[in-house]
């Protein structure tokens, strides 16, 4: 899969979300929740949810957004958004059979891609358990070369918009 390179100077730079580990992230910093059941594949030998699989809680809260409120069509929409940056800072285990929640806000918006927010909660707590970046350039289907972001999908980041520091 070719990856775009970053080409708009006011696209988004990382990292909104505190820098130290010792910070706490609350939920009151997000907009949208969605829930996420774990399952039994997500532990590791060491009895909790394998760092990697957060990404895969990423991917399908940015995602499920675009889709419900932006009218992103994944097998037909002719600008897609591809990852090209991604963080997470882990700071309590969570684990099957868990039920969590993702917390997700647009940090920053440009003109080609979004930064997003996203924070993984265990299901009505307050303090994070995970939370990190999530960058998503749009390009074109066909050609993989960065596009502006559909006018549906800017609405819908608009609407989740964190208030600018």
């Amino acid at each position: 899969m070719l990856i775009p390179q970053k080409t708009c100077p006011e696209d988004p730079v990382p990292d909104s979300a505190p820098s130290s580990s010792s910070a706490v992230e609350r939920r009151n910093r997000y907009h949208h929740f969605r829930e996420i059941t774990t399952r039994w594949e997500d532990n590791d030998v060491y009895g909790h949810v394998n760092n990697v699989v957060y990404y895969s809680f990423f991917d399908t809260a940015a995602n499920g957004y675009l889709i419900e409120k932006g009218g992103l069509e994944l097998e037909s929409s002719g600008v897609i958004g591809i990852v090209v940056e991604s963080k997470c800072n882990y700071r309590r285990s969570t684990a099957y059979p868990e039920v969590l929640e993702a917390g997700l806000r647009a940090d920053r918006i440009g003109n080609s891609s979004v930064q997003y927010g996203i924070g993984i909660f265990k299901k009505d707590e307050d303090e994070v358990s995970a939370w990190g970046y999530f960058v998503h350039v749009f390009v074109d289907r066909e050609t993989r070369k960065p596009v502006p972001i559909p006018a549906s999908i800017r609405a819908a980041l608009e609407k989740i918009r964190a208030p600018e520091a």
